[in-house]
């Protein structure tokens, strides 16, 4: 893993510099400020009526550099014992029912703008794994931890040209790895605009691979 992480170093260095830092932060200061200042407590109090447990979920994932960190997330789910184990599926009877209406619009997702303003993910970049798929894929698909020598991001290139869902087949997960790469050897700021309004145009438009 060191060892991956070291030798492409530079695409930490030359795609994930101050420049996108700031903008990751005034971004995220903007939807904060307009939409979660009012969004978290509808939303809080609508995860509340439905099932017992926390508002918000906090899962271990892995980030840049192979560190662990915690992600938010609205929790979507019943509290259950196989949620860093078990990825979501079609008809998975955990999700509930406001659960399905924040996964199908991805609004699940939002809480991740605090991840960007304490650092530990980007707006756009390699989305985030749990530590247990982390580890399985190191070991079947090579250069797989290339993809943490930069910061996670709420979203990517990966999931705008259609990978995203459940990975079943180690080949799904080989597209994400190979978008991913492609994404960091060719990040420009305009590259990161044209993946936010796709990634808005995605979550209108397709629902069939978010469950």
């Amino acid at each position: 893993m060191e060892s991956q992480l070291t030798h492409h170093h530079r695409f930490a260095a030359h795609s994930w510099g101050l420049e996108k830092r700031v903008v990751d932060c005034l971004f995220s200061l903007l939807i904060v400020a307009f939409f979660l200042s009012w969004l978290v407590p509808i939303i809080a109090v609508l995860i509340k009526l439905d099932s017992s447990g926390p508002v918000f979920f906090r899962q271990l994932r892995t980030g840049k550099d192979g560190l662990p960190f915690y992600c938010l997330k609205f929790r979507s789910m019943c509290v259950n014992s196989e949620c860093d184990s078990r990825q979501a599926s079609r008809e998975d009877q955990r999700i509930t029912r406001v659960g399905r209406l924040l996964r199908k619009t991805s609004l699940d997702e939002l809480p991740q703008f605090f991840n960007v303003l304490r650092g530990e993910m980007s707006v756009v970049g390699p989305r985030p794994h749990m530590l247990k798929h982390t580890e399985q894929y190191n070991g079947l698909l090579e250069n797989f931890m290339i993809r943490h020598a930069v910061p996670p991001g709420i979203t990517g290139w990966a999931q705008v040209i259609g990978c995203r869902g459940e990975t079943r087949e180690v080949s799904a997960m080989a597209k994400r790895l190979e978008a991913d790469l492609w994404y960091m050897e060719n990040w420009s700021f305009l590259l990161d605009i044209k993946i936010i309004l796709l990634t808005i145009q995605v979550c209108i438009q397709d629902t069939k691979h978010v469950y």
